[in-house]
């Protein structure tokens, strides 16, 4: 089933470069906004797949409307696409309920490439975007468990292993790490494995024993 999108962007040409980018590769565009305040609208009015919404714009913002317009078209997918590496605002996105978040610099292609993952339930982050967010969840998360524990683990593990140990739930664990659910119970599968224990229940409280 062809994903339906609604491209949110205040420039002119800039929305019929994308307009036209995804009908030419087979996406529906169901329609266009050019501020914060018509996106939750349209989003409304045409219940859309897909948002593809720019951050900066006059009145309300992108930041502002992305809350608004999953709301507005009963949970769709918001692509951010910005062009904004700013780390503040990446996280912002995420927080606030973004599917994806691309770089304008990124090629054509790579865009159309993204937003078909995101009809198929994927995240989508820029290459230069996914590594700085990787590095700070990574940030720091060594020193939040005894060595004896982070020497047995990846860095993946351990991110599980922390999450876990916030009584995050699989599909939860999966949001905040764009990974699928099948790769988490892969990596508690392996974590498990690696600290000698039989479930999540024995992994935290080994943890828990390893704080003292």
């Amino acid at each position: 089933m062809t994903a339906r999108i609604l491209v949110v962007d205040d420039h002119p040409l800039t929305r019929e470069a994308l307009t036209g980018l995804l009908a030419q590769n087979g996406f529906d565009v169901a329609g266009e906004a050019a501020s914060g305040e018509e996106a939750v609208e349209r989003a409304r009015e045409l219940q859309p797949d897909i948002v593809l919404l720019d951050l900066s714009m006059p009145g309300m913002s992108g930041f502002e409307a992305l809350p608004l317009v999953r709301e507005a078209a009963d949970g769709a997918e918001v692509v951010v696409l910005t062009a904004s590496e700013d780390d503040d605002s990446l996280l912002q996105a995420i927080r606030r309920g973004a599917a994806g978040y691309l770089l304008k610099s990124e090629p054509p292609e790579r865009i159309v490439d993204f937003l078909r993952g995101v009809a198929r339930g994927e995240a989508a982050l820029s290459g230069a975007v996914a590594r700085r967010l990787l590095d700070q969840v990574r940030e720091g998360k060594r020193d939040e468990v005894p060595e004896e524990i982070a020497r047995a683990l990846s860095a993946r593990e351990l991110e599980v292993l922390l999450l876990l140990d916030r009584h995050l739930s699989t599909d939860e664990i999966a949001a905040r790490l764009f990974i699928s659910e099948h790769t988490v119970r892969s990596h508690v599968k392996s974590l498990l494995s690696r600290l000698g224990v039989s479930s999540r229940r024995e992994a935290l409280e080994k943890l828990d024993a390893a704080r003292g």
